[in-house]
């Protein structure tokens, strides 16, 4: 059990299945159904899973270079590359038929996650910093595919919440690069933007850039009128404390300030999303 945790990035996948869960509850335009939330949560966990299994078989070899990813049970050999092949094809399939039985858009899009993710976002890695960009794509999808499954089309409400997570994931991810910048240059990814030896001010800098970006988006839910003057400012106030921290990395460009970016950019998202949550009750 707990290399099968390991396999699926457990937490991780937990994640992303809320932020799927809490676009279903802000966009879902009638009474809420109890079995749509669990046909949801295991769809989501299920593709998610799967696309996290298929990362670390084609990362096995490179996560045997890093300290945060030397202990996972394909990089130390306790379990089988075709085991976790299995796994993820039955996750795969498991997962991608539960999310149909909304709609075609939340298969396709879970489909278009687990693909981009594993056979896009994992190889280029190791090529160019595109691949957080990249990556920020499958990452983002969760929302889409909640509000998918509540209205069952692409809206502009759904279009909003994939924009907030897309923008949010370039401060959260760069901040934990920054921190394990000697353990990513170590295993040969190439995800920090800059030339050599300014690459932790280059990424502080891309870092606060996108964190302000969050800020003017931040209006975006209350032009649809799905938020209030309140719910807004919230946001908003929670955005250039975001952007702030970025800046305070740029100028600091020290383990501390990398430190705090990241602790709330762990907040950031769940807040977002509660407070959005708050103002449709």
């Amino acid at each position: 059990m707990e290399d099968f945790k390991l396999l699926v990035k457990l937490r991780l996948t937990l994640t992303v299945v809320f932020s799927s869960v809490m676009a279903y509850l802000i966009a879902v335009p009638g009474p809420i159904s109890g079995l749509s939330i669990v046909i949801l949560a295991v769809g989501g966990f299920l593709v998610t899973a799967a696309a996290n299994a298929l990362n670390q078989v084609l990362e096995k070899d490179f996560d045997r270079l890093m300290k945060r990813t030397a202990n996972r049970p394909l990089a130390t050999g306790r379990m089988k590359v075709a085991d976790a092949v299995l796994w993820a094809g039955l996750m795969s399939m498991v997962g991608i038929s539960a999310l149909a039985l909304f709609n075609p858009w939340t298969a396709f899009f879970g489909t278009l996650a687990l693909v981009s993710y594993a056979f896009l976002y994992t190889p280029l890695k190791r090529i160019s910093p595109i691949a957080v960009a990249v990556g920020a794509i499958p990452g983002a999808l969760p929302t889409l595919i909640g509000a998918a499954a509540a209205e069952g089309y692409i809206s502009a409400l759904g279009l909003t919440l994939f924009t907030i997570q897309f923008f949010w994931q370039f401060p959260h991810f760069w901040s934990i690069a920054w921190l394990g910048k000697e353990d990513y240059e170590q295993a040969g990814y190439k995800l920090l933007p800059g030339p050599e030896g300014q690459k932790e001010r280059y990424t502080a800098l891309q870092s606060f850039l996108y964190a302000l970006v969050l800020i003017p988006v931040s209006f975006l839910p209350m032009s649809l009128g799905v938020a209030g003057w309140i719910s807004t400012t919230c946001i908003v106030v929670s955005s250039i404390f975001f952007a702030y921290l970025g800046w305070r990395l740029y100028r600091n460009n020290d383990r501390k300030s990398a430190l705090h970016l990241m602790f709330f950019s762990f907040v950031y998202i769940p807040f977002v999303l509660g407070v959005l949550l708050v103002d449709q009750l």
